[in-house]
């Protein structure tokens, strides 16, 4: 295989190729297609697919996130995606920037949930020296699972006290990146709607706290490489060593590889994994044929 090649059949994948998702069956059949995606590309760039991108059906003058404001395409892009989260195909996890969604298919969730998220969900969250959660964000906490699904704006009135935006953001940023909340909705005169994950999808969260670490990283790696169809080792454990240790991921590789479920496939001289493909049979010898 080439670089040419495997950028050609990345192209396809992604839907860069000119086949763009406009309507929501199109859309669900991408996100679970690839797996995961960012919302909007990012900077320094990740390899993985975005959904504005497949959205557009290119990857030329491509918004961001900063300037997705000012971009007719983003808003009517977020508005399908949103329509995702509302019937849980998709769901959105804060790994990189807030305001560029991480998007994961609703089958692959529980593996990227058992990973992230909180062994007993139920538990509300405790502030203290050693706890990943402020009091605000304790609070926060406490308010959504009494009021069930708000608005930010909402959210910001009733915790009060002169609390700024700024603050709020922090404290539900704090929440989201171990999956206690989940952004269900959007609209443009509230903002974000939140509820608790475990309420609002209790079986994807359920499946999730009962994988192990290694059986769910290991169905990553492997949705991942379908994803970007071959990649070079380092740059699969710089992904995943956004979220888990990296020698966590060389132990599930290494598994993958013994089972022969991975393989490495050369590409213009250099050594990628991939997922091994499958063996063709051969076709049966014609009737008359010596043997």
């Amino acid at each position: 295989m080439t670089d040419l090649e495997l950028q050609q059949l990345r192209r396809e994948k992604w839907r860069l190729d000119g086949k763009a998702i406009h309507t929501i069956e199109a859309a669900r059949r991408f996100v679970e297609d690839v797996g995961v995606c960012l919302m909007y590309p990012r900077r320094p760039a990740l390899l993985l697919p975005t959904f504005i991108g497949a959205f557009v059906g290119s990857d030329e003058n491509l918004p961001s996130w900063q300037l997705a404001f000012k971009d007719t395409r983003a808003s009517e892009a977020t508005e399908l995606m949103v329509r995702l989260l509302r019937e849980k195909t998709a769901f959105e996890a804060n790994l990189f920037e807030e305001n560029n969604g991480f998007l994961v298919a609703a089958s692959v969730f529980p593996y990227f949930y058992a990973l992230m998220g909180e062994r007993n969900p139920r538990q509300a969250p405790s502030p203290g020296a050693r706890s990943p959660y402020s009091q605000l964000a304790c609070d926060a906490f406490a308010l959504i699972q009494h009021e069930g699904p708000i608005a930010k704006l909402k959210l910001l009135e009733r915790l009060g006290g002169g609390l700024s935006t700024a603050a709020l953001d922090k404290a539900l940023a704090e929440l989201w990146s171990k999956l206690r909340i989940t952004r269900v909705d959007y609209k443009p005169s509230d903002g974000s709607v939140w509820d608790l994950l475990y309420r609002w999808a209790p079986d994807a969260v359920k499946e999730g706290v009962g994988l192990s670490v290694a059986e769910a990283l290991s169905a990553l790696v492997s949705k991942y490489l379908d994803c970007v169809i071959a990649v070079e080792p380092a740059e699969l454990e710089s992904f995943f060593g956004k979220f888990i240790a990296r020698s966590k991921v060389k132990d599930a590789v290494n598994a993958l590889l013994a089972a022969r479920e991975l393989s490495f496939v050369h590409v213009s001289g250099k050594s990628m994994l991939q997922i091994t493909p499958a063996k063709v049979a051969a076709a049966p010898a014609p009737r008359g044929a010596s043997q």
